[in-house]
């Protein structure tokens, strides 16, 4: 949330990933109730046990809410150079939300950023004007420079999307 709302590269590994790497942590806690040397081994073994369930329990909540809203994959596009890669998305939250289209600049192993986000519209029209300059839906971002937060008609600053 903090790298959306901060317009900064979202680092985190995917959920999947990170769910995996807590349901590891369930488990090696489990086998530490085996050692019994004294009571902060315990201890140590039982909030594991806490934490990583819980820990578990959202992330599987966050699977499967992402399971029921999922963002429709419309295309990638490249840069001239191929030094920028986009791919752009068609978001639907149904009947009480809005739709729109999100663009999210890709990074090295699974760093995103998104750059644009567009509301009540389902198509994208992309044209670079330069290696560093794209014009999305008649909006030109400098994918050199800070993409801004806020514009008149488009928002990426919105943490729920």
């Amino acid at each position: 949330m903090y790298s959306i709302m901060n317009n900064t590269w979202l680092i985190a590994p995917p959920n999947y990933i990170l769910l995996l790497m807590s349901l590891l942590a369930l488990v090696l806690g489990i086998f530490g109730f085996k050692e019994k040397r004294n009571w902060r081994t315990q201890l140590r073994s039982c909030l594991t046990v806490i934490m990583s369930s819980l820990t578990s329990i959202g992330l599987l909540l966050v699977l499967l809410i992402s399971l029921l809203f999922p963002n429709e994959h419309i295309k990638t596009v490249s840069s001239p150079d191929h030094s920028y890669l986009i791919d752009f998305y068609q978001w639907d939250m149904g009947a009480a939300g809005t739709f729109g289209i999100l663009g999210e600049l890709n990074g090295p192993l699974w760093f995103k950023k998104r750059i644009y986000r567009e509301e009540r519209t389902e198509n994208v029209k992309i044209k670079w004007g330069s290696n560093s300059k794209v014009s999305i839906n008649n909006h030109i971002l400098n994918l050199d420079e800070q993409i801004p937060m806020d514009t008149n008609d488009y928002d990426i600053a919105n943490p729920l999307i």
